[in-house]
């Protein structure tokens, strides 16, 4: 992020620049509004700014919490977008004004225009249209908590490893990331996902972390709902910065401790196989494939690097495939694409795609990556893969606008992707 810092800058001075400049057009479409007219609204005014600015640059230079960021970042760019909407009209106005005054020195003044009653000064009537303009990241907010939260979305990917033995070529991988049980307020609906997943029919299931919010007591009403994700080639889990209790005041060290014990039974109950920093070996037809999973380990957070890949690689050097569950995307540039070559691909959530943004198949923009370098999606590097699951449920902010709720199927290809040379995801 730091290589990005002088865009951010100019971002944020010219965000500064359009507040004086928005700020005399806001007033006049609040007009009959008392308080826009006191100082008090225009230390609010600055004072938001400000804030969100600030923001900004401490989440550059300090690690805090993706929350945190993803929360400041959001904010910024729909602050941004209402004033950008809002910029038009008033510009549109001064223009007017413009055109009104060469006319006056051009021409002898006419006969003025008397107001009615229930006439709307045109500046007036520009700012309001302006607001209402302003307004709509609000109402798309609204929208996305209504119909975007539980909308779950199937993505099909083929991933092609061309060391795959020819006995897993073609089966069905799935993956979900994310659940963060504590958020959920409708049961039918996250059932409804998990049908969908079911329905998929994959082979073998990755679960990338984040069960919780920060308690495993958020699970309970939820549990029986996931214990019925089920594959013939078992479901294999890895944990997440949210599952260990770090964002949850404890009375002591071993409540945090017994909290941790019972995240992990609760992977055990519902059939799920939880991989902390160790690996299986996955046989079909006489032949391998490794799974490894590693506990958390990003390197943009502050809580501590769990995650240990000199454990997970252990006794798989002669597993022609090896695939990696590791919950952070950041884990797969700092350490497995400089230290561990062997991985074919790594499998991560985390990012939500901060639950904002645009998504198409050949295009995807979203704040979070001037967080995340990789955030959705799937990336190639050399002869390595990684994919950025957007995640199945939500946190903070209870909806999703344009990064909808996945379920991810991938076909296994004993094959170099003959796509990869021809095709690139452009990024904003």
């Amino acid at each position: 992020m730091e290589q990005q810092l002088p865009t951010i800058f100019l971002i944020c001075a010219g965000f500064l620049l359009a507040d004086f400049y928005l700020i005399g057009g806001i007033r006049t479409g609040l007009k009959k509004w008392k308080f826009s007219r006191k100082r008090s609204f225009t230390i609010w005014y600055w004072s938001i700014s400000i804030v969100f600015i600030t923001g900004i640059f401490l989440s550059i230079f300090l690690k805090l919490g993706l929350g945190f960021r993803a929360a400041i970042m959001l904010g910024f760019f729909l602050l941004a977008i209402a004033k950008v909407l809002f910029l038009p009209f008033i510009l549109t106005d001064d223009l007017r004004r413009l055109v009104l005054w060469l006319n006056k020195k051009s021409k002898k003044k006419s006969e003025p225009h008397q107001p009615g009653p229930y006439d709307i000064p045109r500046s007036e009537f520009l700012m309001k249209a302006g607001l209402l303009a302003g307004s709509i990241p609000l109402a798309g907010l609204a929208y996305g908590t209504i119909s975007g939260v539980y909308d779950y979305r199937v993505k099909h990917r083929k991933l092609y490893l061309p060391n795959l033995p020819s006995a897993f070529d073609g089966i069905k991988l799935g993956q979900i990331s994310d659940i963060h049980s504590g958020s959920f307020y409708n049961k039918r609906a996250v059932a409804g996902g998990v049908e969908m997943l079911l329905n998929e029919k994959p082979d073998f299931i990755f679960f990338t972390g984040d069960l919780v919010n920060s308690r495993t007591n958020e699970m309970y009403g939820y549990q029986d709902i996931f214990s019925k994700i089920k594959a013939p080639l078992g479901v294999y889990s890895s944990l997440g910065n949210h599952d260990y209790g770090d964002y949850a005041n404890w009375p002591n060290k071993a409540a945090k401790q017994k909290n941790l014990d019972d995240l992990i039974a609760t992977h055990k109950n519902m059939g799920w196989d939880l991989l902390m920093n160790t690996n299986r070996r996955l046989k079909v037809g006489g032949e391998e494939i490794g799974i490894l999973g590693v506990e958390n380990w990003g390197s943009l957070s502050r809580f501590p690097k769990r995650g240990r890949l000199d454990l997970a690689v252990k006794n798989t050097d002669d597993l022609p495939v090896k695939l990696l569950l590791s919950h952070d995307p950041s884990h797969w540039r700092a350490q497995v694409l400089p230290h561990y070559p062997q991985i074919d691909a790594m499998f991560a959530g985390h990012t939500h795609g901060m639950q904002f943004g645009i998504q198409t198949e050949y295009f995807q923009w979203s704040p979070v990556q001037y967080i995340y370098k990789e955030w959705a999606g799937l990336y190639h590097q050399g002869n390595q893969q990684l994919y950025v699951n957007v995640g199945y449920g939500f946190l903070g902010y209870p909806g999703r606008l344009g990064m909808l709720p996945e379920i991810t199927i991938f076909e296994l290809k004993a094959s170099p992707d003959p796509t990869l040379p021809n095709r690139t995801l452009k990024m904003a």
